[in-house]
């Protein structure tokens, strides 16, 4: 893997990730491997909005934004597969990713689809399995940057940042990522008799 896919798989962990003083502390590493790999441009808007607010309201806006917000979602199969029965397998088959690259991978609670676990999986720990992951969604991760990117976050650039690592135009618009998804996964257990 490229210096510069690792340095945006980890800098990008770091900046998707929940606010705390570590990540406080991480900004300034980050930043300086941005500019050296050259890709401050795709760094930099996030890193000023974190230092631009008080770590609690950093953490109320990632909150508020990220973990309640379903158009902001860093869980990859939620985009792919909503709240479905189908998402427990795919989530299975991520946990069962991790334990294949022989690596031990503390979840810290989260679901194991969580962005900034599979970023730092690739940067880290078995790129190979890690890019595989990131590919195999390449979709959520293309609805996540366009809806960063329509309200204006500067976490779009981050986003983007990674979709580039992966290859290929990223689409321009929901629709055209909505071609390759076939539509939003629906739950019908239990409505036949009103389907």
């Amino acid at each position: 893997m490229p210096r510069k896919h690792r340095v945006i798989y980890a800098g990008a962990a770091v900046l998707l990730s929940y606010p705390d003083q570590k990540q406080r502390k991480l900004l300034g590493m980050v930043e300086q491997a941005a500019a050296e790999a050259g890709v401050s441009e795709h760094f930099s808007p996030t890193i000023a909005h974190l230092r631009s607010m008080r770590l609690l309201d950093a953490q109320s806006w990632h909150v508020q934004e990220f973990d309640l917000s379903r158009r902001h979602a860093l869980h990859l199969t939620y985009w792919t597969d909503g709240d479905t029965r189908r998402r427990g397998e795919v989530l299975a088959a991520f946990k069962q990713t991790y334990r294949d690259s022989g690596l031990l991978v503390d979840l810290a609670g989260e679901l194991p689809d969580y962005l900034p676990m599979v970023l730092e999986f690739a940067a880290k720990g078995s790129p190979a399995a890690g890019v595989g992951l990131l590919n195999a969604y390449r979709a959520s991760l293309e609805l996540l940057r366009l809806s960063l990117e329509s309200d204006g976050f500067p976490h779009a650039g981050v986003v983007a940042a990674i979709c580039q690592t992966l290859g290929g135009p990223s689409p321009s618009s929901r629709a055209e990522v909505e071609r390759l998804l076939g539509g939003p996964p629906v739950e019908t257990v239990g409505l036949e008799p009103y389907v």
